[in-house]
């Protein structure tokens, strides 16, 4: 009687050796699957918009660098440096604006 050796009955994977070889390959698609999806969100959240302005030298305001539940943005009193720098506004209304602000920003604000 030959042996041999190569394909045929008691040669290659059985029944459960087929069933772990599957399992074992939905593993590891899914391991890939979920180091695509890990990839792609830590790069979405590394491209965050550069502060620009005083808030950007450190000034204390929204952002980074201003009071916990502020949102991101210039603040208002950029905005309005930005709209007279514009000309959309005049020096007068300006400063009126600006005083406004930072009486109602002020130490006596509630």
């Amino acid at each position: 009687m030959r042996h041999w050796h190569g394909y045929g009955p008691g040669h290659g994977p059985g029944g459960w050796g087929i069933v772990v070889m599957a399992i074992g390959s939905l593993l590891i698609l899914a391991l890939l699957v979920l180091l695509a999806i890990a990839l792609f969100r830590y790069i979405s959240r590394s491209r965050q918009p550069v502060p620009h302005g005083p808030a950007a030298a450190g000034a204390a305001g929204p952002g980074p660098g201003g009071p916990p539940g502020w949102a991101h943005g210039p603040t208002p009193e950029q905005l309005l440096a930005e709209r007279f720098a514009r000309g959309e506004i005049d020096a007068e209304e300006y400063r009126h604006r600006l005083e406004t602000l930072r009486s109602a920003a002020g130490p006596g604000s509630g």
